[in-house]
């Protein structure tokens, strides 16, 4: 069994150089924190890049984390955006953080890279970079550098073994790509001979063999059939940039039916979806005027609503007919609730409501609980008011997860909805937010996990309105990002781990460079097989415009990479009788919308909500569309390397056998060609101009000492390579580019 390995602590070093032309002495007591001396910092004299801090340990390390101390107030010279890089030396180094400091007096600490395939690689330089100040045309100021890491020589010198040989082992590769790209055969087999480096996977090897070497196109686009069906491209898939598909649902009316076959505008509605079933429950929402009670299912497979209740406090239906009660059987009418699905036992829970200030009282501010039996088709009243039973007041605008797991549901945030005029309460004018609860479904009991806190310990967590929260049902994990505090627009990210009860900071929020704007009700989904989060933006706040502004975008957030990615955006305002094309492609601009997630057949749901119109602030949306996040298939990947091989071979054919290169274009190549796609189609179309060229017309620049044919297919060899993992394929880099002036 391996030694475990010791605790961090905290290296010890020396300043070696600020910026890139004037060196720094030693400070006498440079590990020394002292926010209260505005003396106490490294300085630069301007703001402009490249400038930086070098700090040399006093042996090799395993950096794993690095502290910036601040001034006791917030200053304009402190680093808004920087990057750290480590390496054995100061030429070479590789980036380990890119973030940002906030503006105030507290510590932050940072994780930094410390390893390449699992394995810690070690340091003996640190370099900061300042890229901006919180103060734009202030100079940079360092207050107090903290360093974390493993500098036991028992631990270290095993990961720099390691590393030299890394590089050593990186080194060989590269020669034996040149060799092989320039078919200096006799160079490539000796130093493969007596390096034994590999320098891909076998079957690439074999790809090589069969396309550059001997031309054998027909086994070549066998191997790439193998690839395609053992699954060996999906991590280039993966990698792909979504491209958005909306499409306008139209859903088929029910016959013999007079009543409404779909449900009527509104916003603050709540829906879940059944991914079993793939069925699309609705309920409730503000039309505008009133909250409503009518309980709705969608079936995708038939394209269809069904009305189950008009009214869910009034009466329920069985199978489309509807019976009616004297007792309420199901919650009343309302809208900012949330709704969650156990899809394992079918059933649907409901929490929460918001009432005008002049209806609430004592009574009225009761939290009532349901569940809905989908099987039964009945609703049953778990409790009368969750807040006497040990969990959350009435809340709205809050967050709830189904665990079906463990049987749990978890909410979070909202406000707590008070009476008016209570002289006694000197918060009664204040907006109070609930906490984090836990409810066991099979014992009907609550718990506390968090309250609400202003603070920012590490196992805090902040309250809001409008926010997201998701859960991870692999890693089991909460994810809550974005919503409103106040008049504050919150732009934090971190995880809750439900089996743990520890809290992780994803981000702080400073950080606002490639991230969802912030906003209120924006609404996200969770694919767990993917590993990502889906967020549609809602309302928005533009700092250059003094008004909200209603603009919706959708971001995906990869958790393994952590990366945000923006896919979609929509600026354009919903306008009378204009745009009525756009309208139709892509749903226009709103907030207080509904989105869900069929995470089994990978298709968004989205319905109704508020346009945000000045000029009728109580028009409400009853539009109903679909979104699919579209990326390259296995199919279209085979189809697109068959033309890439074919298009290649009639290139060569051209320059022997014109006459049979002819052929081989009209019928062979033709059916690999994406005729929708207008640039593919062009290309195609030019390709008989090659039938008219001369036999030596092109060799590629830098193959100047290889034959046409040899360099053509290298190309052509590592374009097909670029769909491979990067486990089983050649160095990234090239030798020459090694090489500087």
């Amino acid at each position: 069994m391996a030694a475990a390995l010791p605790e961090r602590r905290v290296l010890t070093y020396c300043v070696y150089k600020w910026s890139s032309y004037s060196s720094t002495y030693v400070p006498e007591n440079i590990l020394v924190d002292k926010p209260n001396d505005q003396s106490s910092r490294w300085s630069s004299e301007s703001n402009y890049p490249p400038q930086y801090l070098i700090l040399k340990l006093e042996r090799p390390a395993v950096v794993q984390s690095i502290t910036f101390g601040k001034y006791e107030k917030t200053h304009v010279c402190n680093l808004k955006k920087f990057k750290v890089y480590g390496g054995m030396s100061e030429e070479n180094m590789t980036e380990l953080l890119s973030s940002g400091l906030k503006n105030d007096y507290n510590k932050e600490t940072f994780t930094l890279k410390h390893k390449i395939d699992d394995q810690m690689f070690p340091c003996r330089f640190i370099k900061i970079v300042p890229l901006m100040s919180w103060g734009p045309s202030f100079n940079f100021s360092i207050w107090y550098v903290e360093i974390h890491g493993i500098d036991e020589p028992d631990i270290v010198q095993p990961c720099l073994n390691w590393y030299s040989k890394y590089r050593e082992q990186e080194a060989i590769r590269l020669c034996l790509k040149h060799f092989r790209q320039h078919n200096y055969t006799e160079a490539f087999e000796s130093l493969q001979k007596k390096t034994k480096i590999a320098l891909e996977h076998p079957m690439l090897t074999e790809l090589h063999d069969k396309l550059v070497l001997k031309g054998d196109f027909d086994a070549c686009e066998g191997l790439i059939e193998k690839a395609v069906s053992d699954g060996l491209f999906n991590q280039y898939i993966s990698q792909q940039e979504y491209k958005p598909r909306w499409t306008q649902i139209i859903p088929q009316s029910n016959k013999g039916d007079g009543e409404d076959n779909r449900p009527g505008m509104r916003g603050g509605h709540q829906m879940v979806i059944d991914v079993q079933t793939e069925t699309v429950y609705l309920f409730g929402g503000w039309d505008g005027t009133q909250d409503l009670a009518d309980f709705w299912a969608y079936s995708v497979k038939e394209n269809q609503w069904t009305f189950i209740s008009r009214d869910t406090e009034k009466e329920i239906g069985i199978k489309g007919q509807r019976y009616h009660f004297s007792q309420k059987s199901g919650p009343s009418a309302r809208s900012c609730h949330k709704m969650c699905i156990d899809t394992t036992r079918r059933q649907i829970y409901t929490l929460g409501r918001y009432l005008d200030s002049s209806v609430r009282n004592s009574k009225s501010l009761k939290s009532d609980f349901y569940r809905y039996d989908i099987d039964t088709n009945k609703w049953s009243l778990l409790s009368e008011d969750t807040a006497t039973d040990g969990g959350p007041k009435l809340v709205f605008d809050h967050q709830m997860c189904m665990d079906s797991e463990k049987h749990m549901i978890y909410t979070f945030g909202g406000r707590i909805l008070t009476c008016n005029g209570n002289v006694d309460d000197t918060r009664a004018n204040e907006p109070q937010f609930s906490g984090l609860f836990a409810y066991h479904c099979l014992s009907n009991t609550w718990k506390l996990l968090r309250e609400d806190s202003c603070n920012a310990g590490p196992e805090d967590v902040q309250s809001r309105i409008g926010h997201c929260m998701l859960f991870h049902t692999k890693n089991r994990c909460l994810y809550v990002f974005g919503g409103q505090r106040s008049k504050t627009y919150l732009n934090d990210f971190f995880s809750y781990d439900v089996d743990s009860d520890h809290v992780e900071i994803i981000s702080d929020g400073t950080k606002k460079d490639s991230v969802p704007m912030t906003g209120f009700t924006q609404r996200a989904t969770i694919d767990p097989e993917l590993n990502e989060i889906h967020v549609l933006s809602g309302l928005s706040k533009d700092k250059d415009k003094r008004d909200e502004n209603v603009r919706n975008s959708f971001w995906i957030y990869d958790i393994a990479r952590n990366n945000w990615s923006c896919v979609y955006k929509n600026d354009q305002s919903l306008k009378d009788n204009s745009n009525k094309s756009l309208q139709e492609e892509e749903p226009c601009p709103r907030f207080a919308h509904q989105l869900v997630y069929d995470d089994m057949h990978k298709v968004h749901y989205l319905f109704g909500g508020n346009p945000g119109k000045s000029c009728s602030p109580k028009m409400r949306l009853d539009d109903f569309w679909s979104l699919k996040l579209c990326r390259p298939s296995k199919d279209y990947l085979l189809r697109h390397c068959r033309y890439l091989i074919r298009k290649h071979r009639f290139e060569e054919k051209a320059r022997a056998d014109p006459l049979n290169a002819l052929k081989y274009l009209q019928n062979d190549l033709y059916v690999t060609v994406d005729h929708s796609d207008p640039e593919e189609t062009k290309e195609f179309q030019l390709l008989a101009q090659a039938l008219f060229r001369s036999g030596s017309d092109f060799i590629p620049l830098g193959f100047l000492d290889v034959d046409q044919n040899y360099a053509q297919r290298t190309l052509l060899f590592d374009t097909l390579v670029n769909f491979f993992p990067d486990s089983m394929t050649p160095p990234k880099g090239n030798l020459v580019d090694l090489i500087t002036l």
